[in-house]
């Protein structure tokens, strides 16, 4: 018990494991959850990685036909099955070819394209497709069986956002054909870092979803479909993790890679120190969404913010927690701590007791033998003579 109340005052790293376990209650400290790692805690933290594919779920059917909208610069050709109709003369070599292409124009602010003989033709909100049979649908009463080509000359509504750490941030066209959002960023240039360090967000219909740019070569199914009108901004984070208490080291380490998993994290710093660590105490430090918490099992109710401060624990003295902690993936900026081991606490304080002990005897037996020696000299003879608490042979001194 002298022991355990003596840990308490010892230098130290950082918390010890009774600290940790019992400061989760304790009103005086800032409130967080504390976690043990098990299958099915890693479980719900493997669904809550940071990625695209979590927040869009990828469909596989291919996007919508691009639309036309308001601005949009159109090509249109149109073609007669003969001569002596509605666009091509009688006289057969006037022209060559039976078709005449009509100059590019806008969609107008109504969302309409100008036809001759045909009038208005409703564009806004319509594919080529549709667009191309209104036509001939305005037209087959007058031109011979007529038919219409309508193409896109510059693009202006179904762009796509490409912003931040690209080779040519902007805006660019949506392609006709279905592309995935590594095509559009190759589109954009590429990105202007390395790849382990790049991070990728996209906003569409006002929702956002983030993900390492790692996932997209690695993890497939992160590389959904883009739509038009969707924004990209690639951003450059460098990932790092604090490490403090019993690891082979204590500072900031990066991860070097896109993604790495505890296991990886405790052995980039120099794995446990075999003659302090505690395998036990192995903690790890982050927020997490309290939706992520409450799948894991957390009570919430006596937290406050969207943010919830856990603690996790996972025992290595368990063979199986190596296996989990290759599962538990690390974020950015956590936290691992790893507190000694109690024969580590209690051997420094009875080095502290020794040291005090040392300290107070020290003078007390100088003086012993101060006076003890003083004695010798002033009778001449001594029988025994005590010195640091040890019994001296008899000496024969001479009288002066």
């Amino acid at each position: 018990m002298v022991v355990a109340a003596g840990c308490a005052v010892m230098p130290a790293s950082g918390p010890q494991s009774w600290d940790v376990w019992a400061g989760q209650h304790d009103p005086k400290n800032l409130p967080y959850a504390f976690v043990r790692i098990t299958p099915k805690v890693a479980d719900v933290l493997g669904k809550a990685v940071p990625r695209l594919v979590g927040e869009f779920p990828p469909d596989r059917r291919r996007p919508k036909d691009i639309v036309f909208g308001i601005g949009d610069i159109v090509g249109v050709t149109i073609f007669e099955a003969s001569s002596g109709g509605l666009f091509i003369p009688a006289e057969a070599g006037v022209r060559p070819g039976n078709f005449i292409t009509i100059p590019p124009q806008a969609v107008d602010v109504h969302g309409n394209l100008t036809i001759p003989y045909a009038g208005a033709i409703r564009a806004q909100g319509r594919t080529q497709v549709e667009i191309q049979q209104a036509i001939i649908d305005a037209l087959k009463d007058r031109a011979i069986e007529p038919q219409a080509i309508v193409s896109v000359v510059e693009q202006r509504t179904s762009l796509i956002t490409v912003l931040g750490d690209v080779g040519r941030p902007g805006r660019i066209p949506a392609q006709l054909t279905p592309e995935r959002i590594l095509d559009t960023i190759s589109r954009a240039g590429g990105t202007a870092g390395p790849g382990p360090d790049e991070w990728v967000m996209l906003e569409r219909n006002g929702r956002r979803a983030l993900s390492p740019f790692g996932a997209f070569v690695y993890e497939p199914a992160n590389n959904i479909y883009i739509h038009p009108n969707d924004i990209i901004y690639v951003y450059r984070e460098p990932q790092t993790f604090l490490t403090f208490g019993a690891l082979g080291t204590q500072q900031q380490l990066p991860f070097g890679a896109w993604r790495i998993t505890l296991a990886e994290a405790v052995a980039k710093a120099g794995g446990l120190q075999d003659a302090a660590a505690d395998p036990a105490s192995v903690f790890l430090y982050r927020g997490e969404t309290r939706d992520v918490a409450e799948a894991m099992g957390v009570d919430t109710s006596k937290f406050q913010g969207p943010i919830i401060p856990i603690i996790y624990n996972i025992n290595f003295r368990n063979p199986g927690s190596y296996l989990l902690a290759t599962t538990f993936e690390m974020r950015n900026k956590d936290v691992i701590h790893v507190s000694n081991s109690v024969s580590v606490e209690a051997t420094k304080f009875m080095t502290y007791l020794r040291l005090i002990n040392a300290t107070v005897n020290d003078p007390v037996s100088s003086a012993i033998n101060a006076y003890t020696l003083k004695n010798i000299i002033q009778t001449g003879t001594a029988n025994t003579a005590i010195i640091t608490g040890a019994t001296a042979p008899i000496i024969n001194v001479p009288a002066p």
